[in-house]
């Protein structure tokens, strides 16, 4: 979880290797409902839409996931310099959402 300088929640999911690959685009008041914002993602999986564009200062690649109202859920954590590696990336978190519905405390570092 990070906490931002209002002291609102967002979630980074971070691979093995300690890089970052996805982040929310969302903040939220608590731990908790950041924690549940992540597992209604994952959950709906089926639901939600995204794709690949351009960062904002076009420099690169992103990619965002959003729900079916349109709001913006997670994106990459990082921006990319080709575009086959930025949707690849999407892909690839695509393809976990749905595995990390039910994933258990290991994922949030609990034991």
């Amino acid at each position: 979880m990070d906490i931002d300088g209002q002291g609102r929640f967002g979630w980074r999911l971070v691979a093995p290797n300690g890089r970052s690959v996805a982040v929310s685009l969302t903040s939220h008041d608590t731990h908790a409902r950041c924690r549940a914002a992540f597992h209604r993602m994952c959950t709906l999986h089926a639901r939600t839409g995204g794709g690949v564009q351009h960062s904002s200062d076009g420099g690169g690649w992103v990619w965002l996931v959003w729900d079916d109202s349109g709001r913006h859920l997670a994106g990459s954590a990082r921006t990319y310099e080709r575009h086959a590696t930025c949707r690849a990336s999407y892909d690839r978190f695509r393809g976990m959402l749905g595995e990390l519905a039910y994933a258990g405390p290991e994922l949030w570092g609990e034991t």
